[in-house]
Parts: C-alpha cells; structure tokens; sequence
C-alpha cells in the first residue's frame, strides 16, 4: 500500500513538472510576443532584443509567472479531496 502511494506521488510529480515545463515555456513565448509586438508598435525603441530582455525580465518576477506554479499545488489538492470523498463519505 505504501509502495502504491509512493509511486502515484512520483508519476504525479514526473507529470506535474512536465505540464509546468510546457506551460511556462508557452507563457513565456506569448508574452514574448506580445514584446515584440510592443516594440514595433511604439515606433521601435531602441534595439529589439534589449527592450524584449527587459521586458522578459520584469516578466520573470511578476505574479503571473509565480501563478504557473499552481500547478503543483492543485492537481493533488484535487486528487486528495477525491480520495478522502471516495473513501470516507
């Protein structure tokens, strides 16, 4: 039994990281874009890569960024919730 539990905790983390992996390398690529976009809107100041470094940079410290961690704190809260329902109501 507690073999079984160690192993559903390790899949579920191997796939928890690979979902996180995928999405915030997706995050980050659209909020590239939207940089990039950005810096030809506003009539292209400065170099590109610097003002797209910059921005990817403020990016790196925003909430939204830490937001994508959720991803390890949901998934078992919701697997847990439904083991104990399943079991004990």
């Amino acid at each position: 039994m507690i073999f079984a539990i160690a192993r559903l905790a390790l899949m579920g983390f191997v796939i928890l990281s690979v979902i996180y992996v995928l999405l915030s390398l997706y995050s980050r690529s659209v909020r590239r874009e939207k940089l990039e976009n950005a810096w030809e809107a506003e009539g292209r100041p400065g170099e590109r890569e610097e003002f797209v470094r910059a921005g990817l940079a403020e990016y790196d410290s925003s909430l939204r960024r830490k937001l994508i961690l959720g991803v390890y704190v949901i998934p078992p809260i919701v697997v847990g919730t439904l083991i104990y329902a399943i079991n004990y109501w």
